[in-house]
């Protein structure tokens, strides 16, 4: 029985999808690209085929920065009201801070806690079957 067998808490499992690394080991690197994912793991050998974080990660991202995002922006608007060129110099570059630079740590994380959970695709039971 290797280090791999044993379970990770999912504590454990969220560490490793944070630090964007083997969801089964924690040693390999998640990633080849900005969003590019191995095939499998350098470490542990794991294959990757099964992941399908989908759009879930830019999902959550997109509604957290929206909030950010917004809520700075009115906050500007009203205690300063500045024209509309300092608003597009200020969150033109804070959107793309708040939504590219979490995006790889959420899509590893979501990665991490499928493997961790074992999801699969739902199925369908025949209940005549039985």
């Amino acid at each position: 029985m290797n280090d791999y067998d044993m379970p990770a808490s999912v504590f454990q499992s969220a560490t490793r999808g944070l630090s964007c690394r083997c969801p089964r080991c924690g040693r390999g690197k998640l990633y080849q690209g900005f969003l590019t994912l191995r095939p499998s793991c350098e470490t542990c050998g794991l294959d990757y085929a099964f992941i399908d974080a989908g759009d879930g990660p830019a999902v959550f991202i997109i509604l957290i920065a929206g909030f950010i995002v917004v809520a700075a922006a009115l906050i500007v608007e009203v205690k300063y009201q500045p024209p509309f060129w300092v608003h597009a110099a200020l969150w033109i570059p804070l959107v793309l801070a708040v939504t590219l630079w979490p995006l790889r740590a959420m899509k590893s994380l979501l990665i991490s806690l499928q493997f961790h959970h074992k999801a699969a695709e739902g199925r369908l039971i025949n209940r005549d079957s039985k």
